[in-house]
């Protein structure tokens, strides 16, 4: 009989459906339901200091170690991705020759603490009041990012199918009072949720400078692209920025763009020019290998993309030497619409996206049931906009994901 390849029909979880970007280890008694999930493989990101460690004790029990999904156990099921998200990039000082990834000496208090939020938070302020030196004092004591490199090298050697995320830019966050404002909130606080997150605390006047944010992030791409690794990126009010630090990094490594006309001939000299390579090769018993070292990563996953056609149109410029990709999710992109109608704005945002650069992601915070079911929602939905049958669409998504992971296609 043939498949049912309608949008009506039992969704194909057999051929393969891949988050490509959550956040399970933010409640970590999910974790345990990973291998229990019809989702063959989550992308988890780290985002701050409290997850770091989780993503890595996960990674040593489920991390694929394998680009060939024939060989995945049960017990694969999982990509790890380590990174600093810009929400907490405030709590990270940079000093000089920060590309060395040097273990610094420690943590910033009094003084110094203070003088790092003065410089990285907005709004500034020539002279603080006792408030503003009482928030900044009750801050996490800033960090050396030089450290954190160091760390994250570390992850990215251990397990070679790792990327770089979540990182990115975000212009709106409001960084939140510290919990010794919010003592009874604490007592009250859901135990099973991994700390740093906002949990209902007031947020103060403070956001982290642009300036700031665009170094932390800037100094992720490089070890990325010097580790060869895909991103996850983030980008809130701040598209134009964003793409302006990733075309600093592949600036001068753009791909030439040629007419018909031109492309026609490159492609008869190019076989002149592998015939006489060939008959080079067959008389040289070693030959010279090209280093593929970029300056820039090598594929760029923009998650949850909530800028408009016009910004996304951006991305593709023919000369943009990283492969893109843009994932999109219920939760974020749909305001947790499960079951409402899709949005034209969503629609026409999707048409937009060539089929070879979409993803699809939960975004959710814990890993179950309901992570299958929002990978459903949003794949059958993209699945209508782009006018695939269900079976159609979850193979193409799946390549998909396994050319931003793996590099492959």
């Amino acid at each position: 009989m043939a498949a049912d390849n309608s949008m009506d029909g039992a969704f194909p979880w057999h051929l393969g459906v891949y988050d490509a970007h959550c956040h399970p280890t933010d409640t970590m008694s999910s974790v345990q339901t990973i291998q229990k999930m019809k989702t063959r493989v989550l992308t988890i990101m780290a985002t701050r200091a409290e997850d770091q460690d989780l993503v890595e004790s996960t990674a040593e029990k489920h991390s694929i170690k394998s680009s060939d999904a024939s060989k995945w156990s049960k017990e694969e099921c999982i990509v790890p991705c380590f990174g600093w998200h810009p929400w907490f990039s405030y709590q990270m000082y940079i000093t000089d020759g920060e590309n060395n990834e040097v273990e610094e000496p420690g943590n910033l208090t009094g003084d110094a603490k203070i003088a790092h939020y003065q410089s990285v938070l907005q709004p500034s302020r020539d002279k603080l009041s006792e408030e503003d030196v009482r928030i900044l004092l009750s801050l996490p004591d800033p960090t050396p990012f030089h450290a954190f490199l160091a760390r994250t090298r570390r992850h990215l050697e251990q397990y070679p199918y790792a990327l770089v995320g979540e990182i990115g830019l975000d212009r709106s966050f409001r960084i939140p009072e510290s919990w010794t404002d919010h003592q009874a909130l604490w007592s009250q606080r859901n135990t099973r949720l991994t700390p740093g997150g906002r949990e209902g605390r007031r947020l103060t006047p403070f956001r982290c400078s642009p300036e700031h944010q665009k170094k932390i992030f800037k100094l992720q791409l490089q070890l990325a692209a010097d580790m060869g690794r895909a991103v996850s990126v983030h980008g809130v009010q701040a598209h134009g920025l964003l793409l302006e630090v990733l075309s600093t990094l592949w600036k001068g490594h753009e791909k030439e763009v040629l007419s018909k006309r031109q492309r026609k001939k490159r492609a008869e000299d190019d076989a002149v020019e592998e015939a006489a390579l060939d008959f080079e090769a067959s008389n040289t018993d070693t030959e010279k290998q090209k280093s593929t070292c970029t300056p820039y990563p090598p594929r760029i996953c923009l998650h949850s993309y909530s800028g408009n056609v016009s910004n996304f149109k951006q991305y593709l410029n023919p000369a943009i030497p990283a492969r893109i990709f843009a994932s999109f999710s219920t939760a974020i992109n749909l305001s947790d619409a499960m079951g409402e109608e899709t949005p034209e704005s969503f629609e026409q945002m999707v048409k937009t996206v060539p089929e070879q650069m979409l993803l699809v992601e939960s975004d959710l915070h814990t890993a179950g049931g309901e992570m299958d079911c929002r990978l459903e929602d949003i794949v059958r939905r993209v699945c209508k906009v782009k006018g695939w049958g269900v079976e159609e669409g979850v193979e193409r998504l799946g390549a998909n994901w396994r050319a931003f992971v793996f590099g492959e296609g």
